[in-house]
């Protein structure tokens, strides 16, 4: 019984061994199944915005920095949702800010032309 016990962990540690040392050969055709990180940091200042890429040139945050705004940077919950649409749909900043704003209108019960959709909704042109 002992020689089993002892024959089985012998060949488990071999076994780890050969795979080991010849994971160049395999490792490429294992699946990753390891998602992202649960939870990214979300920046706290403009500079940490520019370099988190929630900047453009039709959205620009270099002023700001070189202004010396002391503001907290942009709003955080906007931010986790750009970020969000950026890494889901593989789009640019600028596409996913627009996606957003879209989105919020809608939640907001404002038309795509800006209108709200209110039907009390009264407006003198």
């Amino acid at each position: 019984m002992g020689y089993v016990l002892y024959s089985s962990i012998l060949f488990s540690c071999v076994l780890a061994t050969a795979l080991y040392l010849t994971r160049h050969l395999w490792l490429h055709r294992v699946p990753t199944y390891i998602p992202g990180p649960l939870y990214t940091r979300l920046p706290t200042s403009f500079r940490d915005d520019i370099e988190a890429g929630l900047t453009s040139s039709a959205f620009d945050l270099t002023g700001n920095v070189e202004s010396g705004d002391s503001r907290q940077g942009l709003d955080g919950a906007a931010k986790k949702e750009v970020q969000r649409i950026m890494k889901r749909r593989g789009v640019n900043f600028d596409e996913a800010r627009r996606l957003y704003m879209q989105d919020r209108f809608k939640r907001e019960g404002i038309g795509a032309d800006g209108i709200p959709r209110d039907p009390k909704f009264v407006s003198f042109s």
